[in-house]
């Protein structure tokens, strides 16, 4: 039998840091975000600081749209030319973007390569801490299975919550109704938002970010004294003073756990809107 080599796919929602993607040799697949009309390449034709200050410049809402499969076709193709014979491709949450379904058809239709679509049902560094995982292991030579059989472990204890500042882009976004964005701007209500059954939705509608920054620290706790979170990256909507802020704090709560930075790139930004804050954990 063939000894596998294996590669690793992810797409931008990862918003893996630029050196972790090169030490693991993780390949990347751009989703576009579209402003005024004009599609850009996230984190390729548009850098997310360009991003929030473009939004703040136009009147339209940004929208967003998936890699198409022929992306996906040639990178497999250049893969299998450079010698690899599976393909583990970590995606975004089936539940908000055909992304993953477009890889895996793109596997299907390339001879001579056995491409593994794996949905996260998250987005962002959750997704990322797979792929990265996912290609640690690679790298030490584990086969695909005990790598697939890890991420669906990883996938089971992770968790990720997000404290949305400004209802605007949910409600633009066609996530909240007009009412509801009216109503908890009036009341400062701060909705907290998490992943489940592949969908983002409301977990708690909390009153002023305090709350809702006390409530996430309520669940990560839990998590920790269950042994399920080891590692865990705060997340921000172009806020890294608020972002590293509430890192440290955090850090000094629960000094078990190593704690990271990240953001929330142009795709989701679209989405969650400016001043979003967030919190993913796992175990290593």
């Amino acid at each position: 039998m063939s000894k596998e080599k294996i590669a690793v796919v992810t797409d931008s929602t990862a918003y893996i840091p630029a050196e972790l993607i090169e030490k693991y040799q993780i390949h990347v697949v751009p989703l576009s975000v579209i402003i005024d009309g004009v599609s850009y390449k996230e984190e390729v034709e548009l850098q997310t600081a360009d991003f929030y200050k473009k939004i703040k410049e136009t009147d339209s809402f940004p929208t967003s749209s998936q890699p198409a499969p022929g992306d996906f076709i040639s990178l497999f193709h250049s893969l299998k030319e450079e010698g690899y014979n599976k393909v583990i491709s970590v995606h975004l949450t089936s539940g908000i973007s055909g992304t993953y379904q477009n890889a895996v058809s793109a596997g299907a239709s390339v001879d001579g390569i056995d491409v593994i679509g794996v949905d996260s049902g998250l987005a962002c560094m959750a997704q990322g801490t797979l792929a990265i995982t996912a290609a640690k292991m690679a790298m030490e030579g584990k086969t695909t299975k005990e790598i697939l059989n890890h991420i669906e472990m990883m996938k089971n204890s992770m968790d990720a919550y997000f404290m949305v500042d400004d209802l605007n882009n949910l409600q633009r976004g066609g996530r909240l109704t007009g009412a509801q964005a009216i109503i908890g701007s009036l009341l400062q209500i701060k909705p907290i938002l998490h992943f489940q059954d592949k969908q983002i939705v409301l977990f708690e509608k909390v009153r002023t970010q305090k709350k809702a920054l006390k409530r996430i620290e309520e669940i990560l706790e839990k998590a920790v004294q269950n042994n399920e979170a080891e590692e865990a990256y705060v997340i921000h909507g172009n806020a890294p003073e608020k972002g590293q802020q509430w890192l440290e704090e955090l850090q000094k709560q629960f000094p078990t756990v190593e704690f990271h930075l990240s953001y929330f790139g142009p795709v989701i930004g679209t989405h969650l809107g400016e001043g979003t804050l967030g919190l993913t954990w796992s175990v290593k």
